[in-house]
C-alpha cells in the first residue's frame, strides 16, 4: 500500500542533486506520513523539486495518505488535485510488511530512484501529496495487494504536464521490483 519509503540520496545521484536544489543538508532515511520530503511538481513550466507534507487531513479521522489509481478521478478527495495538481514522488524505494510483520523494501531492479506517482494540494495551509497505489504485480502479490503507481524516469513529465497521458498512466502495470528483506527490530539477547 505504501505506508512508509525510503529516501537516499547516498545511493542515488538523482536524489542527491534534488536536495541540492531543495537547498537541504541533511535529510534522509526513512519517510513516514505526515513527515515533509521532496515531490516533483510543475512550477514555472518546469520539473522542480519542492517539500511537501505527506498526507491530506480529514477532520476527525487520520492522514489519508494514498489514492487508489482507479478511483481518484472520482472520488471528491482526489479528483481536482489528480486533473490539475499532478506531482512525483522520488524516492530509493518503498516499504512493505507481510502478515507476520516482516518488513521488505521495494526497489527497481536496474535504477536508483524509484518515481512513484503522486497529487497534491493545499490543505489546512500546508501543501500536501498522496501517493497513487495500483493493483500489486508478481513481484508484490505475495506481500500486499496494492503498490505505489511507479513511474518511469521518462514518463515524469507526461504524468505532471500531459493530463491525456496520465490518465493512460493510471492503468499501467508497474515493472517488477525486487525485494529485500528488513531487520524488523534489533535483538538485544
Amino acid at each position: 500500500m505504501c505506508g512508509r519509503y525510503q529516501f537516499s540520496e547516498d545511493s542515488s545521484p538523482t536524489l542527491a542533486q534534488i536536495m541540492r536544489e531543495l537547498g537541504c543538508t541533511e535529510f534522509a532515511g526513512e519517510i513516514f506520513p505526515s513527515a515533509a520530503a521532496p515531490v516533483l511538481k510543475a512550477e514555472g513550466g518546469a520539473v522542480r523539486p519542492a517539500l511537501l507534507d505527506w498526507g491530506f487531513p480529514i477532520q476527525g479521522k487520520r492522514l489519508v495518505i494514498n489514492a487508489r489509481a482507479e478511483t481518484a478521478a472520482v472520488k471528491p478527495l482526489f479528483r481536482d488535485s489528480l486533473n490539475a495538481r499532478r506531482c512525483v514522488i522520488p524516492s530509493s524505494g518503498f516499504y512493505e510488511w507481510d502478515t507476520e510483520k516482516r518488513k521488505y523494501l521495494f526497489r527497481l531492479p536496474d535504477a536508483d530512484t524509484l518515481y512513484m506517482a503522486g497529487i497534491y494540494d493545499l490543505r489546512e495551509g500546508r501543501p500536501r501529496f498522496c501517493v497513487l497505489t495500483t493493483a500489486a504485480n508478481d513481484s508484490m502479490k505475495e506481500i500486499h495487494d496494492r503498490m505505489p503507481l511507479i513511474l518511469t524516469k521518462d514518463q515524469v513529465s507526461d504524468w505532471i504536464f500531459d493530463a491525456a497521458a496520465a490518465q493512460k498512466l493510471l492503468g499501467e502495470t508497474p515493472p517488477e521490483l525486487v525485494k529485500t528483506a528488513e531487520d524488523a527490530q534489533l535483538q538485544l539477547w
